[in-house]
């Protein structure tokens, strides 16, 4: 019973993680706000661009009905032949529908008039719905039009990115982003506790700047860049996982993404009491992004406020870059828009990190000043006596 009492008299002490505010707190989370997030379970208005190369009035008529259908959104038709991965980038589509030069004479004539779609396979979910949608207005289109006749549309698929449905390239890959980045937060968040514990921090907001801080991340840094690449090998080598782009752009994206993971580590541990009630800070900013970055749920499941509300967590970002570069090829040019987009974010995060730091240094001044004047009037009492 002495045991028993001591445990109680910790866990409510404020000395270790407050797990009597934490569990209550995931049950909420589970329960309220994920039952409103992932509400959507289907994709509903999906994301899909169209190469109309025949630009006929039959055509524009097919695109009017793919866009009637409450399970996919027309984004863009172009009339002119492009690469359909490109339009893929960015998740701005997934999937690409291509009408060739000839469609409406074949449809007219009796032949047979054969479609393209690209599906974009990066995760195997978000295209379900998609292909139902179009495989029953083809087969709508031929009984009003061929009255059950062979001939007429015909689907021609292809799956790009991914096209064995591999997990190596979604559910495996994206846990290996998710346990890296948890277990660098573990390894940093109680930083500035430890400082301050040891008194180190002090003089580390008198004499210097967040960059002390910050560069203090690099060799955490370097160790999480090395397990990524580690973990990415053995998916290639012993799995099958697709690796499409160059490594260098891919590292040189992942530097900026440790320093903001770094940077809100550093932020969201600044006022633990110690390092142990620090880690449990870890769950306010990592696993967001792992649950509405695409790996567990796929965007086109998600309401477009949530996909937007997403971005807050720096893992959503990761998961962005990951199928950009390595699963479709991208390049810089080609993720122009979400880099510039991300290098705001991290603008913030830093302002963020700045406006603590320099908080905190001002606090201490003025407390030294105060302690400053306690021992004076001290001293000058204590002159006054002898006098």
């Amino acid at each position: 019973m002495n045991s028993l009492k001591n445990e109680v008299r910790f866990l409510f002490s404020g000395k270790g993680m407050p797990y009597e505010k934490v569990c209550i707190m995931v049950a909420m989370v589970v329960t309220l706000l994920l039952t409103v997030l992932l509400g959507q379970n289907f994709a509903k208005d999906a994301k899909v661009a169209v190469i109309d190369l025949d630009n006929t009035k039959y055509s524009q008529e097919l695109i009017t009905k793919l866009n009637a259908s409450e399970y996919i959104q027309i984004t863009a038709v172009l009339n002119t032949a492009v690469n359909p991965e490109s339009l893929c980038y960015r998740d701005q589509a997934v999937a690409v529908v291509y009408l060739p030069r000839g469609l409406e004479k074949n449809i007219y004539a009796g032949d047979e008039a054969p479609l393209g779609v690209f599906y974009d396979n990066t995760n195997t979910a978000w295209t379900a719905e998609v292909k139902e949608a179009l495989n029953e207005i083809v087969a709508i289109d031929n009984a009003k039009r061929m009255g059950g006749s062979a001939s007429g549309l015909t689907l021609n698929a292809r799956n790009i990115f991914n096209p064995a449905g591999s997990t190596s390239n979604s559910t495996t890959q994206g846990f290996l982003f998710f346990f890296g980045s948890m277990f660098f937060t573990f390894a940093t968040i109680g930083m500035v506790p430890r400082l301050r514990l040891s008194h180190e921090l002090d003089r580390i907001l008198l004499e210097g700047s967040p960059w002390d801080l910050i560069f203090r991340i690099v060799p955490y840094g370097i160790c999480l860049l090395t397990s990524f690449v580690v973990g990415m090998a053995v998916l290639r080598i012993w799995g099958d996982m697709v690796f499409s782009g160059h490594l260098i752009t891919f590292l040189f994206v992942q530097v900026f993404f440790v320093m903001t993971v770094g940077m809100l580590s550093l932020l969201f541990g600044w006022t633990a009491a110690n390092p142990g009630i620090a880690s449990s800070r870890m769950i306010l900013f990592i696993p967001g992004g792992f649950i509405l970055g695409g790996v567990t749920s796929p965007l086109s499941h998600l309401a477009d406020w949530v996909v937007t509300l997403s971005h807050v967590f720096p893992l959503t970002w990761e998961y962005h870059f990951v199928r950009d570069i390595i699963t479709r090829g991208a390049g810089l040019l080609d993720i122009t828009k979400e880099l510039g987009a991300f290098f705001v974010y991290i603008g913030v995060v830093a302002i963020l990190f700045s406006a603590k730091f320099y908080s905190s240094k001002r606090k201490l001044i003025a407390d030294i000043r105060k302690q400053e004047v306690r021992q004076q009037k001290l001293q000058n009492l204590a002159e006054a006596r002898t006098e």
